[in-house]
């Protein structure tokens, strides 16, 4: 999630706007468990199909490793 870059909003510079996400203390292995149990309230998942939704920069942009914590937390990769 470091990675992102929003093109639209408060024209806060790449520096500023990563400085103040990295200074959340957020647990994003937990937000990727969380994230990934609620997709498969909705929809069935492969245990690699929900990697790839979770790391999709159409899906949540997780990173590969973060993803993959996410997913295997779940029944999709019991």
């Amino acid at each position: 999630m470091a990675g992102c870059v929003v093109v639209a909003g408060e024209g806060y510079s790449v520096a500023d706007a990563t400085a103040a996400v990295d200074s959340l203390n957020v647990d994003w292995n937990g937000e990727a468990v969380r994230s990934a149990e609620s997709y498969l309230k909705y929809s069935a998942f492969s245990c690699s199909g929900l990697q790839r939704q979770l790391s999709s920069s159409s899906g949540e942009g997780f990173t590969k490793e973060q993803a993959a914590y996410g997913a295997k937390k779940t029944k999709a990769c019991a």
